[in-house]
Parts: structure tokens; C-alpha cells; sequence
């Protein structure tokens, strides 16, 4: 009887000691979730465009899943202000960057066209090593498209967790990379045409 009641004892024992451990890991992996912005929790990535010659804001909308690529029409020699926003149907989920900004950073890869880009975020999305995620940048744009037999594109990559990060841009054939990482995963990737 005594073998019974210590083996009943030492069951319910490690039945609440598990217990525990599992609770204690969900509450872990609910505030990973917290600071990461997965694709699947997007639905628009925008690109607020603002020519510098004439003040007007244009905004291009990517879709997430789309089979269409938004069109952004660009004058050689012009010079643009750029917001990226990020949306969840009519949430602003760009907050989420900004409350875990140690942990994004954007990369601009604009193959078959001669843009130079600037990053001019401010501190709020800077991050601890110092370079900035680059939510606000400034294009000016030498050549829209460098070989017009071939399509230009912005293709935008939030990454989330890179070991780490540089504002340091790099040739990729035909055109430029604005940004360099290692590790991480892929939070978001936007595709955009280039058109002039």
C-alpha cells in the first residue's frame, strides 16, 4: 500500500512539474511571436515615393501573393524621398519593426537600374550596432532602367534576426544592393517594376 501511495505521489509530481515546463516554454514562444512580423501576418507592403522636384507623394501598394507587381515610374535625375510601411488589412504593422528595431533590417536590390540610395531614418528606427533598418530612404536615380530589353525591379527583403547587418552596398550585375546581412530569416519580400 505504502509503494502504491509513493508511486501515486511521484506520478502527480511529474505530471505538474511538465505541466510547468510546457507553460513556461508556450509563454516563451509568445513573446518570440511578439517582436516578429511574419509574412503571413502581412498583407500589403507600400512604398510611399515623394519626387523632391515637386512634393508629391505617390504610394505603390505590393500585395502580398499577388500575381502583379505595382509599377513605380521614375525620372533619370530626379531625386526621391521613400517611406516603406507595412501593412496587416488596415493595421499599421510597421510598429512592430519599431518596437524590435534590434532585430530587422531592410535590403534594396535594384537589378538593371542606377539608383543610389541613402538611408535617412531617423533614431527611432536605428539600431543598437548603428545602421539604420532603412524604413526611410533617399533615391537618386542616375538611370531607371540601365538595358530596357530587360525589366528593372526593386526587390525589398525585411529580414528579422540577422547575425549581422551593414549599410554597405555591393554591384549585383546589372545594378546595385543596398544592404548586406548574414543569417536571419525572411520577415517580407516585396517585388516592384521600375518604369521611366
Amino acid at each position: 500500500m505504502k509503494n502504491t501511495f509513493k508511486n501515486t505521489k511521484l506520478i502527480i509530481a511529474l505530471f505538474f512539474l511538465a505541466l510547468s515546463l510546457s507553460l513556461s516554454s508556450c509563454r516563451h514562444n509568445d513573446d518570440n511571436e511578439k517582436d516578429d512580423l511574419p509574412q503571413e501576418e502581412l498583407s500589403d507592403v507600400l512604398l510611399k515615393v515623394t519626387d523632391q522636384a515637386t512634393g508629391v507623394p505617390v504610394t505603390y501598394d505590393y500585395q502580398v501573393n499577388s500575381t502583379s507587381n505595382p509599377n513605380i515610374k521614375l525620372i533619370d535625375g530626379h531625386t526621391y524621398n521613400v517611406e516603406v510601411m507595412f501593412k496587416n488589412g488596415a493595421e499599421d504593422a510597421t510598429q512592430e519593426i519599431k518596437e524590435a528595431v534590434n532585430e530587422h533590417f531592410l535590403v534594396y536590390n535594384f537589378p538593371n537600374s542606377d539608383i543610389t540610395l541613402t538611408r535617412t531614418d531617423s533614431s527611432d528606427f536605428t539600431r543598437g550596432d548603428g545602421n539604420r533598418v532603412g524604413i526611410k530612404t533617399k533615391w537618386v536615380v542616375n538611370t531607371a532602367v540601365k538595358n530596357t530589353a530587360a525589366p528593372a525591379q526593386l526587390v525589398l527583403t525585411l529580414f528579422h534576426e540577422p547575425v549581422t547587418v551593414s549599410e554597405a552596398s555591393s554591384v549585383s550585375g546589372n545594378g546595385v544592393i543596398y544592404g548586406t546581412h548574414t543569417g536571419g530569416e525572411t520577415d517580407a519580400q516585396a517585388n516592384y517594376n521600375i518604369t521611366y
